[in-house]
C-alpha cells in the first residue's frame, strides 16, 4: 500500500539521536558554533548550496538569545534552551531603549527590549514557496533539499529610529522565479559561511541533527525596534508569534567542519 506522508511527518521520521554519553558518531558538522573559531575535524562533506538569490526562501524565524557566538555578540546568557549569547552592547542601553510599550504582552512572545535575537532567513533548493516551520522547506516530491541559512542577531530596543523587522519580512517577491524576504540585513560584516546543521533546543552534542545546511551568520549586531517585531507577529504568513529557544554551541571539533 503506498502511504503519501506530509513533509512534516517526513521530518518527523528522521533520526534525532546519537550515542547517550559521549558525542554523536556517523553524523555531518553540527551548528551553532563560535565562528570566530575556524577549527574543525568533521570533514563529512557535501555541496555547498548556492548563494539565497538562487534559491526559495521557506521560512523565517527567530531565536531568543543567539545560537551562534560571534564578534558583536559574545556575552554568555547561560545554558539551556533559554541561554545563548548576547549582543556586546546589551549592557549599555538606556532606561528609554529598555522600556517595554507593550508591558510583556505584545502579540510577538517571548521577547523584550533589551534581548537579544537570531533570525534565520532559510533556503530551500526545493520548488516551494515560503511558509511555516521546516517542513515548508521540503515537499513530498523534495524530500532532501539543499538548505541554506542566513542569519543575523539583533539587539531588541524600544527605539521607532531603530531598524524595522518588516523590512526583512516577505512580501510575496520573486526573483528569476525563486521567492525572497524583501531584503537581507546589510552593514553588519561580511558574513562567515560555512557546514552545518539545523538547530534548536532538540539537538545537543549527544543528539544531532541529520540535515545538511550552509550557514551565513553576520558577525555584528545590530538594533531592531520592539514594536516592528510585534507588528511582524500580526501579519506575517509564518505563523511566528514566539521567539523560539536556543541549542548550545556545538564546542567538540569532531563535530566542526573546518571555516575556509
Amino acid at each position: 500500500m503506498k502511504h503519501h506522508l506530509s513533509a512534516a511527518a517526513l521530518i518527523a521520521l528522521l533520526p534525532a539521536a546519537g550515542i547517550a554519553a559521549d558525542a554523536c558518531t556517523g553524523y555531518g558538522p553540527q551548528t551553532p558554533r563560535d565562528i570566530s573559531m575556524k577549527e574543525g575535524n568533521n570533514h563529512r562533506l557535501f555541496n555547498m548550496a548556492p548563494p539565497p538569490s538562487q534559491m526559495n526562501l521557506c521560512n523565517i524565524h527567530t531565536h531568543t538569545n543567539a545560537e551562534h557566538k560571534g564578534p558583536g555578540f559574545s556575552v554568555s546568557a547561560g545554558k539551556g534552551e533559554d541561554g545563548g549569547w548576547k549582543c556586546n552592547e546589551s549592557g549599555e542601553l538606556n532606561a528609554a531603549e529598555l522600556e517595554d510599550p507593550f508591558g510583556g504582552h505584545g502579540p510577538f512572545g517571548g521577547v523584550k527590549p533589551g534581548d537579544t535575537i537570531e533570525v534565520h532567513w532559510v533556503y530551500s533548493s526545493c520548488e516551494v514557496a515560503p511558509g511555516e516551520g521546516l517542513g515548508s522547506c521540503m515537499s513530498e516530491s523534495c524530500t532532501n533539499p539543499q538548505l541554506r541559512v542566513e542569519s543575523q542577531v539583533f539587539l531588541v530596543v524600544n527605539n521607532r529610529y531603530a531598524l524595522d523587522f518588516r523590512t526583512y519580512d516577505f512580501h510575496g517577491k520573486q526573483v528569476d522565479g525563486y521567492y525572497q524576504p524583501d531584503a537581507l540585513p546589510t552593514n553588519t560584516g561580511t558574513p562567515v559561511v560555512f557546514a552545518g546543521s539545523t538547530t534548536g533546543p532538540k539537538y545537543t552534542e549527544q543528539q544531532c541533527s541529520p540535515l545538511q545546511v550552509t550557514w551565513s551568520v553576520r558577525p555584528t549586531c545590530a538594533q531592531v525596534d520592539i514594536s516592528s517585531l510585534h507588528a511582524w507577529a500580526e501579519e506575517n504568513k509564518f505563523n511566528e508569534h514566539h521567539s523560539h529557544g536556543v541549542r548550545q554551541i556545538v564546542t567538540n571539533p569532531d563535530l566542526l567542519a573546518p571555516i575556509n
